[in-house]
């Protein structure tokens, strides 16, 4: 009986022991794939914690990128502003110029209505000197023109003068008499007479020289338009242009008597011309 307990312990020890040895087995072999288990998921968790780092990364990109793109936006909103103000200024600058322009132009149709009106009298003018002054008379010792803004006669010495004199002829006053008629027309203008001589010099008891024969020339037909045509003094100018302004070179006896004239220029007067422009 001993011996079969004895046999039946020691069957049950090798037993016992026969399945500790496969139990381990097992655990060594759970705890190998444990241990593969715990290496796969520390390298997961690495790359993980790298993949991480990477996005944080980029999330950090990011923020720089909203940040500066917020930053550029609050620019872009002030250089609008900026913008708006300027388009308002530049707005108000076009309409003060365009404001301006249209005064300007008022001002200059003003002022072309005034020449018009002036070229109208001046053409008016000169017809009526045309008409009276022409009949009768040789057309190389008497013309009339428009000069720019003036009417004006150039009359030979020979009809006025005799040689080298000052004293106005008899026969003068037939021409100075239609003169006066069309001037004493037009009150609202003004008359010079220019006195024009060859490059003769001329000095004697009486005249010094050019200067003075054609400024007392001058002198000389004023006051027949003042004392016997009743032209108002007030209106007349006297000068004398020596032989400084020649109409043709004093190189030959025919081309010296063309320069030897009186001019008579019937111009606007100059206040009332400049009262007509300031006008409004």
């Amino acid at each position: 009986m001993k011996k079969l307990i004895t046999l039946f312990t020691v069957s049950a020890l090798l037993l016992s022991s026969c399945v500790s040895k496969k139990q381990f087995s097992d655990l060594q072999n759970e705890h190998k794939k444990t241990k593969q288990e715990l290496i796969s998921a520390k390298s997961d968790l690495s790359k993980a914690s790298n993949d991480l780092d990477k996005e944080q990364t980029k999330v950090g990109s990011l923020e720089d990128k909203i940040k500066y793109l917020l930053k550029g936006n609050e620019k872009a909103l002030e250089f609008v502003d900026n913008l708006t103000v300027l388009s308002k200024s530049a707005s108000e600058n076009i309409k003060e110029t365009l404001s301006q322009l249209s005064k300007k132009d008022e001002y200059i149709h003003h002022i072309q209505a005034i020449n018009s009106r002036r070229d109208s009298i001046n053409l008016a003018v000169a017809f009526n000197l045309k008409k009276v002054l022409n009949n009768g008379l040789n057309d190389e010792d008497i013309q009339v023109n428009i000069e720019k803004t003036v009417v004006y006669i150039s009359i030979a010495d020979k009809l006025l003068f005799n040689s080298g004199s000052y004293k106005v002829s008899s026969r003068a006053s037939t021409i100075l008499k239609k003169v006066a008629d069309v001037v004493n027309a037009q009150p609202e203008m003004d008359v010079m007479v220019e006195g024009h001589t060859d490059t003769k010099t001329i000095k004697n008891e009486i005249l010094d020289d050019n200067w003075d024969l054609s400024v007392k020339r001058s002198t000389s037909i004023v006051r027949i338009l003042q004392n016997k045509f009743d032209v108002a003094p007030a209106r007349l100018i006297a000068a004398g242009r020596s032989s400084y302004a020649p109409l043709v070179d004093n190189d030959s006896p025919a081309n010296m008597a063309k320069n030897r004239r009186t001019k008579i220029i019937i111009m606007p007067k100059l206040d009332q011309f400049f009262e007509l422009l300031d006008a409004k």
